[in-house]
C-alpha cells in the first residue's frame, strides 16, 4: 500500500501569507530524494526553492504555474512509490469529501482548490452550449481574424483545457498560436487575436459577465462529484454554468467555486466600471507577490504615518578624498560613496538614538535598539527590496563594503533569506546614480525614518572668503514619522550626519 502525501506551500517567515508557484523543477512521474529541489516559489520578497521533505515520486501537479496560493495550500500529490492514476484520483476525491465538511475559512487549503496540471479527459475542451442572446452579444464584442481560423485539435499537451475550449469556440487553429510557456494559454490566444487586428473581451471580464447571467435550467443531469453538488446547492450555483475538469468529465468542487467567485466579481465589476470597451487598448497584468507587498505596505505608510521631511546639502569633498585613499590601500574592495554613507548614517544613529527605532502600531509602543541595523533600498525589475546590514555601527568600512556586495548579489539573484531583509531600524534610498538631484522617500514600516540620497554634483559655492568656488555637493532628504519623531530631533540627526560626512575623522572619536 503506497503512502500518499501532499506538497504544500510552506511558511517562510512570520509575515508570509501566500506564495506564487514560479517553476516546477521536477516532472510528473519523476522520483526525487529528500532535500531535492522540487519547485520555485515567489514570496513577497524573494524567490525561494521548496525542497522535498522525504524520498518519493511526483504523482500529480495540483497548482498551476503563476498561481498564488495561501500558506498550507496543496501544490502537488506525491507518494513513496509509483501509483496509478486511479489511485491518485481516489485519494484526491477522498480529500475533497473531507474538505467539504470543513468550515469555509479553511477550504482554500483543500486539495481541490487547484486543478491538476495534466488533464486526462480532453472532452472538457468542448465549448458549452450557449443561447441565442449570448451568441449575439459575443458576435458584437469579438472579431477573430481569418488568418487564425481553422480546425481546433483537442490536445491537452498543446494547450491548457481552458485554452482548448476558447479556441474551439472561436474557431482558432492552435498550430498558428505561439505559446508563452509549455502550453498555449487563454492569454496567448487573446494576444494573438490582438496582434492580427482582432479583438475579444478580456477573458476574466467575459467569464464574469456570462456567469453572472447564469442558467435557469435543470442541472440534476449534469455529471458532478458529490462534494461539488452539495457545494453548488449551498452557494446557489447552477451546475450548467460550471466547467467539467474532474475525471470522467464531471464538475468538481473547484469548478463550482470558480463560478461563485466570477459571479460575485462580475457583478462588482459591472457596478463599478460601467460599460466595457469592445476593443481594449491595454493589457491587464496582475501584480506579482512582491509588488502586492510593496503596494500594501507603502500605502499603509502614507495613510497612517504623518511624514515630515527635512533637506540638507552635504559637502562631499572630504568623503570623496577618503574614498580614493581607501581604494588605494584596498584596491580589491572597490569602496563606494554609498558604503561611506552607510558608515556615516550608522554612527549618526548611535549619536541620535531617537531615530534608531521601530514603531509598533498595534501596541502603540516604540522599540529602541542598541545597534544600527541599516536597510538599503535596491530597485529590481520586479520590485523594491531592502536588504539589511545588521549592526552597521560595529563594522569597519571594508566589512561594510564586503557585506553589502554579498547582500546586493543575493538580492539581484532573488536568493535573500527572510532574516536578511526583514526588520531594520533605518533605511537609505539612493537614486543618485540616475542623476536625481533630490527626492522624498516613503518610510518603510515598522521603521520610522528613511534617507533619500541624491547625486554628487559639482556646484558653485561661496567660500569663506566670499569667493565663488566649485565643490562636490550632495542633497539628502530625511523623511520621519511625526508620531514618534519630532522635527527638531530630525534636524539634529541631519546636523550630526553633516558633521560626519564633511569631517569623517569625527567618526573616530
Amino acid at each position: 500500500m503506497a503512502n500518499i502525501y501532499t506538497i504544500e506551500v510552506p511558511k517562510w517567515g512570520l509575515t508570509m501569507e501566500d506564495g506564487t508557484l514560479v517553476k516546477w523543477l521536477v516532472s510528473v512521474g519523476d522520483s526525487f530524494h529528500k532535500g531535492q529541489e522540487l519547485c520555485e516559489i515567489e514570496t513577497s520578497k524573494i524567490v525561494n526553492v521548496l525542497e522535498a521533505p522525504c524520498d518519493g515520486v511526483m504523482c500529480r501537479f495540483i497548482a498551476k504555474i503563476g498561481e498564488t496560493l495561501p500558506v498550507g495550500a496543496v501544490l502537488a500529490v506525491c507518494a513513496d512509490q509509483r501509483i496509478s492514476e486511479e489511485e491518485a484520483d481516489a485519494w484526491i476525491n477522498k480529500k475533497q469529501n473531507i474538505a467539504a465538511d470543513i468550515p469555509h475559512c479553511n477550504e482554500q487549503a483543500a486539495v481541490s482548490t487547484s486543478r491538476p496540471e495534466k488533464e486526462d479527459n480532453v472532452d472538457s475542451a468542448r465549448p458549452a452550449a450557449i443561447n441565442s442572446s449570448e451568441e449575439n452579444n459575443r458576435s458584437e464584442s469579438e472579431y477573430i481574424p481569418e488568418i487564425l481560423k481553422g480546425s481546433c485539435t483537442a490536445d491537452v499537451n498543446l494547450a491548457t483545457p481552458h485554452a482548448l475550449k476558447k479556441a474551439a469556440g472561436w474557431g482558432i487553429d492552435l498550430s498558428k498560436i505561439s505559446p508563452s510557456g509549455k502550453r498555449i494559454s487563454v492569454t496567448d490566444l487573446e494576444n494573438a487575436i490582438r496582434n492580427e487586428g482582432g479583438y475579444v473581451t478580456p477573458f476574466g471580464v467575459q467569464s464574469a459577465q456570462r456567469i453572472f447571467q447564469g442558467s435557469g435550467g435543470d442541472d440534476t443531469c449534469v455529471p458532478a462529484t458529490p462534494v461539488a453538488r452539495r457545494l453548488a446547492k449551498k452557494l446557489g450555483v447552477n451546475l450548467l454554468d460550471c466547467r467539467r475538469t474532474a475525471k470522467s468529465d464531471r464538475v468538481c468542487k473547484a469548478d463550482v467555486e470558480a463560478v461563485a467567485y466570477n459571479r460575485n466579481t462580475g457583478q462588482k465589476a459591472e457596478n463599478e466600471a460601467g460599460p466595457l470597451s469592445e476593443v481594449p487598448g491595454f493589457i491587464v497584468e496582475p501584480l506579482n507577490a512582491v509588488r502586492k507587498t510593496i503596494a500594501s505596505r507603502l500605502q499603509a505608510s502614507k495613510q497612517n504615518a504623518p511624514h515630515f521631511r527635512l533637506t540638507v546639502d552635504l559637502n562631499m569633498e572630504s568623503l570623496l578624498k577618503l574614498k580614493d585613499k581607501l581604494n588605494k590601500v584596498y584596491p580589491d574592495k572597490k569602496i563606494t560613496v554609498n558604503d561611506l554613507l552607510v558608515k556615516s548614517v550608522s554612527h549618526t544613529l548611535i549619536k541620535v538614538p531617537e531615530l534608531n527605532i521601530q514603531f509598533d502600531e498595534k501596541n502603540q509602543s516604540i522599540r529602541r535598539f542598541k545597534h544600527a541595523d541599516v536597510a538599503i533600498a535596491v530597485a529590481l525589475p520586479n520590485g523594491l527590496f531592502t536588504p539589511v546590514l545588521w549592526s552597521a555601527d560595529k563594522k569597519s568600512i571594508t566589512e561594510i563594503t564586503t557585506e553589502l556586495h554579498k547582500l546586493l548579489d543575493k538580492t539581484r539573484a532573488g536568493k535573500l533569506q527572510p532574516d536578511e531583509y526583514q526588520g531594520g531600524t533605518f533605511c537609505i534610498s539612493n537614486l543618485g546614480m540616475y542623476g536625481v538631484h533630490q527626492f522624498d522617500a516613503i518610510i518603510n514600516p515598522p521603521q520610522c525614518a528613511i534617507l533619500a540620497v541624491g547625486a554628487v554634483e559639482s556646484r558653485v559655492m561661496v567660500s569663506e572668503n566670499n569667493e565663488p568656488v566649485i565643490r562636490k555637493m550632495m542633497t539628502v532628504s530625511l523623511s520621519c514619522d511625526h508620531r514618534v519623531i519630532d522635527g527638531a530631533t530630525g534636524a539634529v540627526f541631519l546636523q550630526k550626519l553633516k558633521q560626519f560626512v564633511e569631517i569623517p575623522e569625527l567618526m573616530l572619536a
